[in-house]
Order: structure tokens, then C-alpha cells, then sequence
């Protein structure tokens, strides 16, 4: 048995790479050594004609990937080190990579993916959930913002269900993600055996995305039973619309449909454990990466990534709920109402589009 087994597994068979998250006891959590074994992998992959598609999943039955590894994150910011900024910018244009990679991606999502596991597998052609997925971007819960692409896949989904899910950092289980467009297509766990079975003797010919396609039209299906979020649309649609968070948490206090008074107020408890600062740049984030291009999206996170660590929650969140685990975080401030929008403002301060 070895003492450190490879944090990713790498492996081609019938022409197809296979890529394994293998740090099942952090829940693979992502860190930089294996951001910079996947971009090594996939540039390799990308570059060889025998390999003609791409599958990345994760060991372990609870999570595909919980998120970048936040323990590193906050000791990098502690040491006063430039970790974090090498780390965001390799993760970053991984991410973005997945986003424009030239073969097909087929990404596994079966277990718990939040955050960094978010964006290696949204930029993928191929997104496929069991029913063990959760798929979320849960930063506001530590003092963070929605990354890792957040700011452009979450402003795109329909209505405001993104702005919903930034600012609450509330995840949704496979049906929501395949009815919202997080996923393209369910398949049970029990199943993905036959998919290895069948892509290992597939006959690859003119084109591997229709052959692909084909594959999960047979095997796999576009919906899933027991979306949650359904009921409650309209509701997310009306109260996230509002331009601040102030205003979201006061439209939510006046919710008066009966059938919705319960979700409203278990919101409204979430929202109230949350970084007033964090959920406050999300919605700021969100709104202008709406009209932000991909790469542009990128640039904003990093922008605000770079400020973060001394003018955000992060330390403290971390602190708090990783580190001492009192599960009582002091953001500063403690409430949204004590929130000075000059502070927000000032954390965009600077940023300049550059994609036209």
C-alpha cells in the first residue's frame, strides 16, 4: 500500500482517456498539485490523435470534488505567500481550458461537487449526474465568492436561479441541475460501469461527439425525478431580481403565498449565517458577468481573488468553520445593513474588459 497514492489517476483505453480524482480522504478537494497534473494530462491528450475523448471522474461514494482545498488556501494567505495567486491563475485557466477543449469531455458527476469541483466539469461537452449528485457553489457559507467560472455559468441560467444559488450558496440534487442546465444528461450509478463497458468497445469513427451522443441518447436520460426547485421558481425569480442583498432579504421577509412561506423563511435563516460581504460581491459579480465574456469572467474572479484574503471574510470564515470549528464566524460586518456599498465598489475598482 502506498503511503501517498497519486492524487489524479491517468489511464487510455480504446483511445479514450480516463482521469481519476484520487484524493478520496479530503473529499477531492483540489489543490494545486493535481490542477497541474490534469492541465499537463489533458494538454498531452489534447495533442494525440490515438486519444479521441476524454472522461474525468472522481473515487470514493461521497464526493466527485468538495470544493478547492480551502485549508491550503488559508495557510497560503497566513504565511503572506503568493500560493493563492498561483493557484487561482493555474486553476483558473484549467478551468477554462475544460471550457474550449478540442475533444470530447465527458465529465461524471455522481457525489457531492461544489466550488472547484464546479469548474472542472461545467466547461465539459458531455455532463452527466446520478442520482448521488449535489452540485453546488457554497462560498458565501466561508466568507468566499463563486469562482472558478461561477460568475459566468451561474449569471447564465435561466431567470434568476443563479443569482439564487451565489447568494444563498444553497446546491441543488441531479433533477434541478439537468432541469436548470448545471447537467445534460442523468444516468444511475449503477450504470456507469456499462458506460466504461460500452466506451471501451465503441468502433470510433468519423466523429466521436455524434458516437458519444448516440451512446448517452441510448444509455442515459435528459430528466430525473424529484426536482425541488420547480415550486418555488416564480418566487426565486421575483425576490433575487432585486439590486441589492438587502433588498432580496427584505422581499423574501414579505413573501404571503402560504406554499412558499416555509421555503422563504428556512432562506432567510440560511441567508442570515452567511458573509454579508461575500453575498453582497456575489450579487455584484453576478450581475456583470451576465454580460462579461468567458474569459472576461475569469479576469473579474481573479481580480477580486487577489484583494480578498485581507478585505473579505475568507480567513475568518475558514477560521471558524474549518480550523477551530466553532461554527460561529464574525464577518465583518455582521449584518448587510451595516455594509458600506463604497467597500463593494471599491473591490471592482479597476477592472477593465478585455474581450470585445
Amino acid at each position: 500500500m502506498l503511503d501517498n497514492p497519486a492524487l489524479v489517476l491517468t489511464e487510455v483505453r480504446n483511445r479514450v482517456g480516463h482521469l481519476t480524482l484520487n484524493r478520496v480522504s479530503a473529499f477531492n478537494a483540489i489543490n494545486l498539485e493535481m490542477v497541474r497534473l490534469i492541465q499537463t494530462q489533458l494538454d498531452d491528450w489534447a495533442a494525440d490523435d490515438q486519444v479521441v475523448a476524454v472522461v474525468l471522474r472522481a473515487n470514493g461514494d461521497k464526493a466527485f470534488c468538495a470544493g478547492g482545498d480551502i485549508r491550503e488556501l488559508y495557510n497560503n494567505a497566513k504565511e503572506g505567500n503568493t500560493g493563492n495567486e498561483t493557484f487561482f491563475s493555474e486553476e483558473y485557466a484549467l478551468d477554462q481550458w475544460i471550457h474550449a477543449y478540442p475533444k470530447p469531455f465527458i465529465a461524471l458527476i455522481d457525489g457531492l461537487t461544489l466550488g472547484g469541483g464546479m469548474g472542472l466539469v461545467q466547461g465539459a461537452s458531455f455532463r452527466i449526474v446520478t442520482e448521488k449528485a449535489r452540485l453546488g457553489m457554497p462560498e458565501v457559507s466561508i466568507g468566499f465568492f463563486p469562482d472558478v467560472g461561477g460568475s459566468y455559468f451561474l449569471s447564465r441560467l435561466p431567470g434568476e436561479v443563479g443569482t439564487y444559488m451565489g447568494v444563498s450558496g444553497n446546491p441543488v440534487g441531479a433533477a434541478d441541475a439537468l432541469q436548470v442546465g448545471l447537467a445534460d444528461w442523468f444516468l444511475h450509478a449503477e450504470q456507469i460501469s456499462e458506460l466504461d463497458r460500452c466506451l471501451d468497445n465503441m468502433q470510433w469513427g468519423h466523429s466521436s461527439q455524434e458516437a458519444i451522443r448516440s451512446l448517452l441518447n441510448t444509455l442515459a436520460s435528459k430528466r430525473a425525478s424529484g426536482a425541488k426547485l420547480t415550486t418555488v421558481r416564480a418566487a426565486i425569480d421575483q425576490h433575487f431580481a432585486k439590486d441589492s442583498v438587502a433588498e432580496i432579504i427584505a422581499s423574501l421577509k414579505s413573501e404571503t403565498d402560504s406554499t412558499i412561506k416555509q421555503w422563504s423563511e428556512e432562506l432567510l435563516a440560511t441567508l442570515a449565517t452567511r458573509s454579508p460581504i461575500a453575498m453582497a460581491t456575489t450579487l455584484a459579480m453576478l450581475r456583470r458577468g451576465k454580460k462579461l465574456s468567458l474569459a472576461d469572467c475569469f479576469r473579474l474572479e481573479y481580480h477580486l481573488g487577489k484583494q480578498w484574503f485581507t478585505k473579505g471574510d475568507f480567513m475568518e470564515g475558514v477560521r471558524a468553520l474549518i480550523i477551530d470549528k466553532d461554527k460561529n464566524p464574525q464577518w465583518q460586518p455582521a449584518t448587510i445593513e451595516a455594509l458600506d456599498p463604497a467597500k463593494i465598489d471599491e473591490l471592482f475598482a479597476g477592472f477593465q474588459a478585455q474581450s470585445v
